[in-house]
């Protein structure tokens, strides 16, 4: 009999996250931790990611710290080098950093344009091919990106960050479809909205706050937490069939055609 308990586990496995000082990469870093795997935890701000270290060493776990801009293409093969140094082999890398400029599409400027092609989808293909090169050489591995809800369903100025993480769901499919053979798997989370940081603002706005929340079956936000756990299983051998996937983890957002407003209640 499979011990199913097993393939959740860990132990003993190495893994690179980037975007850990915050969010879900935070989260993705602490979990990956949790279940046994040493992490290198990556992100723009080397103290942030520095913090995260920290707070995995607190409860027993594994990890190292380092600075890495998801956006620049040499610091993330930089990373990949770090990576080969500090590990026999690594069976696991996520990436989480992403960037929404909300404007219409009449208000955008080239400038934001670029800012956010270059890091949501510029930045997942440099993270694939530094990271991807080292799992196709090991004959292994398992490679997480970050889309979203938005990939799938939009509002009034988020056309051009919703294609961008459309854009990420192609990608991991295609890419899939090229390591597959290697025995590296390629897939994606696709989370709605999630109580971090940066999204703490809109508490201060209960209506939005609110409305948003009204999107999902559970008429509330997740938390990271929440987001990385599902992270962890596309890591672990759990998911050892799973490639070219995205997996929404946004609390049946895309699954109701808006609110679930007028309820009043269920039928017994």
């Amino acid at each position: 009999m499979t011990d199913y308990r097993k393939l959740f586990d860990l132990t003993g496995r190495t893994a690179v996250v980037l975007g850990a000082a915050s969010g879900i990469g935070k989260s993705s870093a602490e979990a990956l931790a949790s279940l046994g795997a040493s992490v290198l935890c990556a992100d723009r701000s080397e103290e942030g990611a520095q913090a995260t270290v920290a707070a995995i060493r607190e409860r027993g776990g594994s990890a190292e710290g380092a600075a890495c801009d998801a956006a620049n293409a040499a610091e993330v093969a930089a990373l990949a080098q770090t990576a080969m140094q500090k590990f026999p082999r690594l069976e696991i890398a996520v990436t989480t950093p992403g960037l929404n400029i909300r404007k219409t599409i009449l208000d955008y400027t080239e400038e934001d344009l670029d800012r956010v092609i270059n890091l949501n989808i510029k930045g997942t293909v440099w993270f694939f091919q530094a990271f991807g090169r080292l799992m196709v050489e090991q004959k292994g591995g398992s490679l997480i990106a970050c889309s979203s809800v938005r990939a799938v369903t939009i509002e009034p100025g988020l056309a051009v960050y919703g294609s961008t993480k459309a854009a990420i769901g192609l990608l991991v499919q295609g890419f899939a479809s090229e390591v597959g053979r290697f025995g590296v798997r390629v897939n994606a989370i696709a989370p709605s909205i999630v109580e971090t940081a940066l999204t703490a603002p809109f508490k201060q706005r209960p209506d939005i706050y609110n409305l948003y929340a009204g999107h999902t079956v559970f008429n509330r936000w997740s938390s990271a937490d929440e987001v990385a756990t599902a992270v962890a299983y596309l890591a672990s051998d759990a998911a050892s069939y799973v490639s070219g996937s995205t997996l929404f983890v946004d609390g049946g957002w895309t699954a109701v055609d808006g609110p679930p407003t007028g309820l009043t209640q269920l039928s017994k």
